[in-house]
């Protein structure tokens, strides 16, 4: 489907990362959808984002350890397992500035794009949107936009509860790209 996205429309620029993964969530009944600006390249934050066996799950709160299993082209399958004790199998696209993973009782959507502006991001009303300023004098930074949750098996419909989750993994996101390093 995301592929279908590029150029829907004549004379439309085409919707980026962020774009993209607005409409997905908004194909799912329940989903959320919590972005921000990082104050770092688009490269240092998708080192984090895209490496589904080391980054991802030190800012994902409840995933302990994710092992991928199968990688053909953009197509990927991993075995992921909760801080919680569930495992999951999950399949979906990777590739530079999307991940769209699900499994049966789970989704995991995350996008990033660069920007190339400073200025501060003003959180639109009800979008849970993070406000956050890219550094003085950088001229960069990275949009980056969070969904997923507890699927209802069988149903486009995510659980209620995932924002806050969402919430705390951009934090943590941010805290690992911005205060510590990709590394």
């Amino acid at each position: 489907m995301t592929d279908m996205l590029e150029g829907m429309a004549d004379g439309m620029p085409p919707l980026g990362s962020v774009g993209r993964m607005r409409v997905m969530a908004a194909g799912v009944r329940g989903a959320r959808v919590v972005e921000g600006v990082l104050p770092a390249s688009f490269r240092d934050v998708w080192l984090v984002m895209g490496d589904l066996e080391g980054g991802f799950g030190a800012f994902q709160p409840d995933m302990r350890k994710v092992r991928v299993e199968s990688v053909d082209g953009d197509r990927v399958t991993a075995l992921a397992r909760s801080r919680y004790g569930p495992r999951a199998r999950l399949h979906g696209v990777l590739r530079p500035g999307w991940c769209w993973l699900q499994s049966r009782f789970l989704v995991v959507g995350m996008a990033a794009e660069p920007i190339g502006h400073r200025e501060t991001e003003r959180p639109a009303e009800g979008t849970g949107e993070v406000g956050i300023r890219a550094g003085d004098g950088d001229g960069f930074g990275t949009r980056v936009a969070l969904t997923g949750g507890v699927r209802v098996p069988g149903r486009a419909m995510l659980l209620p509860g995932a924002e806050r989750e969402l919430r705390r993994a951009l934090a943590l996101l941010t805290d690992r790209v911005v205060g510590h390093g990709p590394g």
